[in-house]
């Protein structure tokens, strides 16, 4: 099935993930980077765009990480891709398995499709090579903030044939009732937390995460979004059915 045929899941993942800013608000954003003279130039450039405040810095992903969990989380990470200790794409895998949920955008000098591939399989949302303009990078911003994803077209196609030697086709897919029920709800566009989808379905939080990794485990899946493709590929949940 062409990327032409997937307006719904394009429509589903829009809403999914949509986030309005305040008007007034300022959107708050992290710099993940190991070069001081980068962070500095960043914040610099985007404070002067008067949309934008970056409260907090990093200079490597472990010093990021052990700062979690994040009581007031910014809205948006830029996240350095080359660093010491751990790059970009580990430092996704680490959130991934934390089950924490941030809106990344990963810097690189380095353009190569497989770093592109990791790094929006591993659930980042968008990639912008560091070279890019200050116009470009502001477009990259508002794009993850508005519509959840920059380039979503191109987040699609890269995530749907990641590891595409497998023959999804012939997979063979049993689903639980309540396995089925909890992927509806990921599916549903509200963007429902875990602990809300432990609520409606009257079960507790870690019944929820063992329907998920009960899901991940049987068909290879690596994130919410991976949930979502996989259920419209096989038509699984509304508003696929």
């Amino acid at each position: 099935m062409g990327l032409i045929s997937v307006p719904c899941l394009v429509k589903v993942l829009l809403s999914h993930y949509l986030k309005k800013t305040p008007d007034m608000e300022k959107t708050t954003i992290c710099i993940i980077d190991d070069h001081k003279i980068v962070r500095h130039g960043l914040k610099e450039l985007l404070q002067k765009m008067g949309r934008y405040s970056v409260d907090l810095e990093f200079e490597n992903g472990a010093e990021f990480l052990s700062a979690l969990p994040l009581g007031n989380a910014p809205q948006l990470f830029i996240l350095d891709y080359s660093m010491p200790v751990m790059n970009g794409i580990e430092v996704l895998q680490a959130l991934e398995e934390r089950d924490e949920e941030y809106r990344v955008l990963l810097l690189t000098q380095h353009f190569d499709e497989d770093i592109i591939d990791a790094a929006y399989h591993h659930g980042a949302r968008g990639f912008l090579h560091k070279n890019c303009t200050a116009a470009e990078l502001q477009f990259a911003i508002e794009n993850i903030l508005t519509i959840g994803y920059n380039n979503i077209t191109e987040i699609l196609k890269r995530v749907r044939h990641y590891n595409s030697g497998r023959n999804e086709r012939s997979i063979n897919i049993v689903l639980s009732g309540r396995e089925a029920d909890f992927l509806k709800l990921v599916c549903d566009e509200r963007e429902l937390t875990y602990d809300q989808m432990a609520d409606i379905m009257n079960v507790s939080v870690k019944s929820i995460e063992a329907y998920r990794t009960a899901l991940f485990e049987r068909y290879n899946i690596k994130s919410k979004v991976g949930l979502v493709l996989f259920s419209f590929r096989h038509k699984l949940t509304p508003p696929f059915t």
